[in-house]
């Protein structure tokens, strides 16, 4: 049974298991707990038993279970025809039922796999001109050429972004004025970055690589656990910076989806 949540406290959903998408989860409830509409929390239960969490947030949808409560078949089904119904862009789940979702949700979606990394600290922090506190249309204007996603959402980008970095509950940083990244959730002592980008003109040079490195010694001796989500053929240009291969990821995205 899938049902709406509209009470939910971070001690229910400090029992989900450790992951990448329980801490999206996390996330995403600290910034706007159950107030709006654009972000719905669903409970996953098996007869009497709470199973899982699902988060609907704008047009994304993760997936997460309970420690020590896997997705039985039967669940796996009805989370596919929630997801089938409800037509989110992207689907994040367990890596470990992933194939399965997948192929219950192959007329709708298909499956991205990602590579995870961890950030292996060598304790020298270079000296960048990197500001920590941008302006975040300073940040926009240079994503805007590199995701058109963000390009034509600006206002919701920029909202969504301005409130959790408030929180702090992310982090946007800028090397001298041409490349950004953004540390995308704290959470558990995790920091996940992504939305890095180079202005055209600056590519090529080796800014994002100095960036990235620069976050990830920064942020390690600030004592976080330091990861990134990147395509399986990026392997050994992370690994050149200092990330290290950590495991692997399937998003499910809608065949439709207007990229």
């Amino acid at each position: 049974m899938i049902y709406q949540l509209t009470q939910l406290d971070l001690h229910t959903l400090e029992k989900l298991s450790s992951n990448n998408y329980t801490r999206r989860i996390k996330s995403h409830f600290l910034a706007y707990s159950t107030k709006y509409e654009f972000c719905r929390f669903f409970a996953v239960d098996d007869y009497d038993k709470h199973c899982g969490i699902i988060c609907m947030f704008n047009s994304s949808m993760i997936v997460s279970c309970f420690e020590d409560t896997p997705f039985s078949r039967e669940i796996l089904s009805e989370i596919a025809s929630f997801a089938v119904i409800n037509k989110p862009l992207s689907v994040e789940f367990p890596v470990e039922y992933a194939r399965d979702l997948e192929r219950m949700c192959s007329i709708e979606y298909m499956g991205d796999k990602r590579t995870e990394f961890a950030f292996s600290a060598q304790g020298e922090l270079p000296e960048l001109d990197v500001q920590e506190l941008p302006r975040l249309d300073d940040v926009f204007n240079i994503l805007a050429d590199c995701f058109p996603a963000i390009k034509n959402n600006h206002g919701l980008w920029l909202t969504d972004t301005s409130h959790r970095v408030r929180r702090g509950l992310a982090q946007s940083f800028v090397l001298e004025g041409c490349t950004t990244a953004t540390v995308q959730y704290i959470i558990d002592r995790v920091a996940l970055i992504g939305h890095v980008g180079t202005l055209p003109e600056y590519r090529g040079q080796h800014y994002a690589r100095k960036l990235l490195y620069w976050i990830g010694e920064k942020l390690t001796a600030d004592g976080f656990d330091v990861r990134l989500f990147a395509r399986p053929h990026r392997v050994s240009y992370y690994e050149e910076i200092g990330f290290k291969k950590c495991g692997l990821d399937i998003v499910l995205e809608r065949k439709d989806k207007d990229f």
